[in-house]
C-alpha cells in the first residue's frame, strides 16, 4: 500500500525507525495512519472494546466518579476528562448514570471535556452524544469543538490534555495508553541495544526488526537501571501523560481512572497488531492494523513520582465485581422481556468478567490525592478522625 511505500522510501534515505517512530506513522500519519483514516472500533472495525460490549460497565465507571465524588465531600463542581473517548460510548453510559442520579448531584456542575486528535471519530462522538448540537469552534479557543449533551451537559473537544482548563476534574483513560507508541529495547552481551524497523535488503519493500548497532539516546534514557528483564517496552508518551495528570491531580484535586490491559512489569513483548478482530503481522502492511502493546503499570506508577497515590492495577473482574456487577446484572435480567437480550446480557457479562476473556487481562489503575488515602496530621489525636470511606472497586463500593 501507499503507507508501506512511504515507509519504504524513508528507511532507503535515511535508515532504520524506532519502533515508536513506525508505530506514530502507522498509526496516525495524516494521509495514511490507521486511527486517521478510519478509526476501526466496534463490530465492524478491528477491535472491540468493553464500552461496545456492554451497557453495564460504563455505567458501573459513571458510579465509581460519583463515589468519589461523594468520599471528596461533593465539591460543587467537576469536568469529567476523558482521553481517547472512541465513539463516545463510554462517555454516554456514564452520562447516562449522571442524569439517573441528578437528584445527588443536582446542586453539582459537571462539564465534560474529550481529547481526541481524530477528526473523524470526533464526529462520531459529537454525533453520539449531542444528537448533533455541537459548532466548531474559532481557532483562538482551546477547545475546537464544544456542544451540549443530550442530557444538558455542556461538552468540549481538544487535541491535548494540554488545553483542558485546569479545575477540579475526574480523569478517565479507557484502552487510551495502549495505543501509544513504545520504544523496543533487547538485553546484549554489548548491553542495551533498541530494536529498530528497517527494509528488509533481501525482500524489496519488505520489513524486518534489527538492533541498533550501538546504544541510542532512548537506551540512555528509558531503561530503569534495577531493571531485570531481557526485553522491555517503554513508552515514554505514557510517561509524560501520567506526570500531567499526577499534577493536575496535586495541583486541583479529582482522580484519575485507568482502564487497559497490561501487566506489573513483568511481561516483555507484548506489541501486536491486530485486523478484522485477528492477530496482525505488525510489520505487514502498515496502516491497516491497529497496532497496541500492553501498558506496563509500573512504569505509570514511577511516573505519578509520588505526587498523588497510586492504587492498582487491579483485574477487571474483581474491580466490575466490587462495584457490585452482579447485582447490576440481576436487576437488568428481571427487567429485561425477551429472552434474546437476556442472552446478549449473559454472553457480554461472560465477555467482561471471564478470566479467559477480558476479566484477566484488563486492569483498573487509578491516581488519588494522598489526602484520599491517608489523613494529612495522623500525628494528632488519630481518633478525632472520622475514617476515610474505601475506594470504590478496588474495595467493595459501599454507597450511603
Amino acid at each position: 500500500g501507499a503507507m508501506l511505500r512511504h515507509l519504504a522510501r524513508k528507511l532507503r534515505a535515511s535508515g532504520p525507525v524506532t519502533v515508536a517512530e513506525y508505530m506514530r506513522e502507522a498509526l496516525t500519519n495524516p494521509g495514511q495512519g490507521y486511527y486517521t483514516r478510519r478509526g476501526g472500533l466496534g463490530e465492524s472495525g478491528d477491535f472491540i472494546t468493553s464500552p461496545e460490549i456492554s451497557q453495564v460497565f460504563g455505567e458501573l465507571i459513571g458510579i465509581w466518579y460519583i463515589s468519589e465524588w461523594m468520599a471528596m465531600g461533593k465539591p460543587n463542581s467537576f469536568q469529567l476528562v476523558e482521553l481517547g473517548p472512541g465513539r463516545g460510548t463510554l462517555t454516554d453510559d456514564i452520562l447516562r448514570v449522571f442524569k439517573q442520579l441528578a437528584s445527588v448531584l443536582s446542586k453539582c456542575d459537571v462539564s465534560v471535556h474529550l481529547v481526541e486528535v481524530s477528526p473523524k471519530l470526533s464526529e462520531i462522538q459529537a454525533e453520539m452524544l449531542t444528537g448533533g448540537k455541537v459548532q466548531p469552534n474559532p481557532k483562538d479557543k482551546a477547545a475546537y469543538m464544544e456542544g451540549v449533551s443530550k442530557t444538558g451537559i455542556p461538552i468540549f473537544w481538544y487535541r491535548d490534555i494540554q488545553d483542558v482548563p485546569p479545575g477540579y476534574s475526574f480523569y478517565l483513560a479507557h484502552e487510551f495508553f495502549d495505543a501509544l507508541p513504545i520504544h523496543k529495547f533487547q538485553r546484549t552481551e554489548k548491553g542495551w541495544r533498541e530494536v529498530l524497523v528497517d527494509i528488509d535488503p533481501e525482500v524489496p519493500d519488505q520489513l524486518r526488526f534489527v538492533l541498533s548497532p550501538s546504544r541510542t539516546p532512548a537506551t540512555q534514557n528509558f531503561i530503569q537501571p534495577e531493571e531485570t528483564r531481557e526485553h522491555v517496552e517503554v513508552c515514554p508518551e505514557a510517561g509524560v501523560i501520567v506526570q500531567r495528570l499526577a499534577s493536575r491531580i496535586e495541583q486541583d484535586g479529582g482522580a484519575a481512572l485507568v482502564a487497559d490491559y497490561g501487566h506489573d512489569g513483568t511481561k516483555t513483548d507484548t506489541f501486536r497488531g491486530f485486523r478484522n478482530h485477528k492477530l496482525h503481522d505488525v510489520l505487514s502492511a502498515p496502516g491497516t492494523a491497529d497496532l497496541t502493546a500492553d501498558v506496563d503499570f509500573s512504569f505509570l506508577r514511577k511516573m505519578a513520582q509520588g505526587r498523588t497515590a497510586t492504587l492498582g492495577p487491579i483485574k477487571q473482574r474483581e474491580f466490575l465485581k466490587n462495584m457490585g456487577i452482579d447485582l447490576r446484572l440481576q436487576v437488568l435480567l428481571q427487567n429485561s422481556g425477551d429472552a434474546a437480550t437476556r442472552e446478549q446480557l449473559l454472553h457480554s457479562y461472560d465477555m467482561l468478567m471471564n478470566p479467559e476473556k477480558m476479566g484477566d487481562c484488563f486492569n483498573f489503575f487509578a491516581l488519588l490525592p494522598h489526602h484520599r488515602l491517608a489523613h494529612p496530621d495522623k500525628k494528632d489525636k488519630p481518633e478525632s478522625k472520622p475514617p476515610l470511606p474505601p475506594v470504590a472497586g478496588f474495595n467493595e463500593l459501599l454507597l450511603k
